[in-house]
Parts: C-alpha cells; structure tokens; sequence
C-alpha cells in the first residue's frame, strides 16, 4: 500500500510504495528522482533558513536540481505558506514548466550556476554577519580552517542590482575554484551536491564571518589568520572526513 508522508516541516510528501527489504539503495535513487519529494526538500530547507536566522521574511532563496529541471521557491511567497502544490520548475534556459507561481527574482543566479558547475543545489541568504563582512572587505581573512570546505578563502563579488545578469556575472567570477561567495551589501550563495551539503555551508560561511567580526572587533588586537600551508594541510585533512559508506 502507498504511504503518505509528512517531513518534518510539515510539508506532505507524495505517496510512494513501501519497499521490500533489501531495495533501500534503489529505493533512494528512485525517490530522488522525484520532483514531488525534491520539492518538499527544497521547502524545507528554505524553511530551515529562516529558522536559523540566515534570512528575514521572503528575502534568500532556495534551488535543487534535476536533470534539466531547476525547482526553485517562488518570489515573495513566505515560506510557511508553501504547498506541494506551489511546485515551481524552470529549464536550464529559465523557461518556467512547473506550476503557476512566478520563481524567485534571483534565477540568473541560480541558473548561471547550474550552467557552470556540477551543482545540484543552491542556497541564497542574507545572512547578517556574513552580509557585514560583505561590506568591509574583498575576501572573508581565512581566520578558521573550515573555509577549505569552501575551497579556499572567500571572495566577495562586487555590488549590481539584485536580480540582474550583472550580479550573476559578478558572482561566478567570485566562485571560481569555490562552493561559495559572498556578495557585496547583499548576501551569500552556496551550492553543493545535496540541498544539505548547500546549506550546510551557507551556514558555515556565516559562522566563520561573525567569528572574524568578533575578533576583528577586539581594540588594540588583530586576529591571527592561516597561512596557505596550513590551510593546504587543512584541505587535505577534510578530505578525509566523516563515515565511510
């Protein structure tokens, strides 16, 4: 019998047959392929953002990828009120082909990255201590090794007006050899393999700014930074990071 699920945002995901033992990693690819369950993910995440603080009310914006199919949150929509039924979906070219919802004013960017990297998924914040550190400098002082996981210290693209193919112009200059950048008196955007590969570096990216403003911020000290070698050496720890599987 097909179950209904429900994620743990409350957002229904759509029925799908139980499977029998023993097919879990089919089963998992089967799912992923799924715009219904990628949409929920993509909600969900954005959901994740606002709690968490990294944006106010509709400002960032969330994309995940499948195939030629980029879903996208919808402009100006708040994220709580998100059904599986607003699905929203544009092609590579930003034709939109899923649901009547107009997507974010922030696709160039979205699209210019799938355009150009082996992305699968895009987080867009305007995140506080990250937005600051935007203003102040033209790439975020390695103060911490994580910034490895963003493939080396973080540059800062300059200012355009949001929404435009200028800014995205910027921005893809700024994410060369990285998963991430800042954006001048804006924001940040970060891509990943997964929704939560994306998000979790958008969210170490605002960790690691608001550490550096706060020890920029100590009178008459100045905080040590990396040098390349130990963030060459830091690299090539984090490759081997985490579980085997």
């Amino acid at each position: 019998m097909a179950e209904q699920r429900r994620n743990p945002d409350g957002v229904q995901e759509p029925a799908r047959p139980a499977q029998p033992p023993g097919k879990g990693t089919e089963a998992e690819g089967k799912a992923a392929e799924d715009p219904g369950r990628l949409w929920a993910e993509v909600v969900a995440t954005a959901r994740r953002t606002v709690a968490d603080g990294l944006v106010v009310g509709t400002s960032g914006n969330v994309s995940a990828r499948l195939d030629n199919l980029v879903l996208v949150t919808p402009t100006g929509v708040p994220y709580d009120r998100l059904t599986p039924d607003d699905l929203t979906g544009v092609d590579l070219t930003g034709r939109q082909v899923l649901g009547a919802l107009a997507p974010t004013s922030e696709l160039p960017m979205h699209l210019a990255v799938y355009r150009t990297t082996d992305a699968r998924a895009v987080v867009h914040t305007h995140a506080v201590h990250a937005t600051a550190v935007s203003t102040l400098v033209p790439e975020l002082p390695p103060v911490h090794y994580m910034t490895c996981a963003l493939g080396g210290p973080v540059r800062v693209a300059p200012y355009a007006a949001y929404g435009t193919d200028e800014l995205a112009g910027h921005m893809l200059r700024a994410l060369e050899g990285r998963s991430g950048c800042l954006l001048r008196n804006h924001g940040t955007l970060t891509y990943g393999a997964t929704l939560d590969q994306a998000y979790d570096r958008t969210a170490q990216l605002e960790w690691m700014c608001r550490v550096w403003l706060t020890a920029s911020s100590v009178p008459g000290l100045t905080p040590t930074l990396l040098t390349q070698a130990q963030l060459d050496e830091a690299g090539e720890r984090l490759k081997g990071y985490g579980q085997r599987r």
